[in-house]
């Protein structure tokens, strides 16, 4: 199954890193808890001391000012290890974005602010992260690690990843899916970044390869990006239109109510399988629109590594 649309160039975020901590910034300050519970280096909280437990950590400056005695709360050390999959294929740069910014973006523009936030997050916790990318080829690979270096040649990657399309070739996700679980050894939590659109006949592959992920008791999350509004509503006009399939570069003319109804159950039928192969699987799957904002992603994240420490 493939979506059809006009094949357009990503442009260039201006600043990947502050985006980033922009969106984690926002995240953050609509919970009311500190999510960062990981390392022991850095001061997650204050909590009410209780008589009897030990006075080292209490905050003299804060009785100084409350009269209270409150004790700081410092995060533990963690060694959780994170792989972030991104498909880079062409139709994950619909729609057609002229200058990507964090309210007006396409697919591959969330997946590449999204997998920046993350690594924000992971980044203040210590953790190590991996990234792999892949569209009609395996564009890149490197292993976990958490040193600073490392997170900013992963920023680099992901900035350039917006500067350009895939060709348009048609992409087997699945044969990419195969080579990255056979490179991840150590047990990780895995992040996949796709649209998941395949053609029919691959539906098959494509649900063997994210079992395939699961190989070494890895965790992983499947975040299916999608523009809700016109690759699931079919919300078009109904004048007549030309849909340009990205991957093969064919074509059709037509008014788009003259196929929505059927669209739209060929595409539900396709959901309701891959939702249903990711729970037998044990893969969990989160439904992503790209116009929506990041706290799905980032809410699901904070959830899954707790579960995964």
């Amino acid at each position: 199954m493939e979506i059809k649309s006009e094949l357009n160039k990503g442009q260039l975020f201006q600043n990947l890193e502050l985006l980033s901590k922009q969106v984690v910034e926002g995240f953050i300050s609509g919970i009311h808890k500190s999510p960062f519970h990981g390392f022991s280096s850095e001061f997650a909280e204050h909590k009410i001391y209780n008589s009897g437990e030990s006075t080292k950590h209490i905050d003299w400056k804060l009785f100084a000012r409350t009269d209270k005695l409150y004790t700081k709360r410092y995060e533990e050390e963690t060694n959780l290890r994170c792989h972030m999959i991104l498909d880079n294929s062409a139709s994950m740069y619909y729609p057609q974005i002229k200058n990507l910014a964090i309210d007006n973006l396409n697919k591959i523009g969330f997946a590449v602010l999204a997998i920046g936030a993350i690594m924000n997050l992971l980044k203040k916790q210590r953790d190590a992260v991996g990234l792999s990318i892949y569209s009609d080829t395996y564009d890149f690979y490197v292993n976990e690690k958490s040193s600073e270096r490392h997170f900013q040649m992963l920023l680099s990657k992901l900035n350039a990843v917006t500067t350009t399309s895939s060709s348009s070739t048609e992409t087997r996700t699945y044969h990419y899916l195969h080579q990255i679980a056979e490179k991840i050894h150590r047990r990780s939590l895995i992040f996949l970044f796709s649209d998941m659109f395949q053609t029919e006949v691959e539906e098959k592959e494509l649900f063997e390869s994210l079992r395939h992920l699961k190989y070494n008791k890895h965790e992983v999350v499947l975040f299916h990006l999608t523009d809700a509004k016109h690759e699931l509503a079919f919300d078009y006009d109904n004048t007549p239109k030309r849909f340009v399939d990205v991957e093969t570069g064919k074509h059709i003319d037509l008014y788009a109510d003259s196929i929505k109804e059927a669209y739209q159950k060929k595409l539900k039928s396709y959901l309701s399988d891959l939702k249903l192969k990711c729970s037998q699987y044990k893969i969990k799957y989160v439904e992503v629109d790209v116009r929506s904002n990041f706290s799905n992603v980032l809410n699901t994240f904070m959830t899954e590594r707790q579960k995964f420490i």
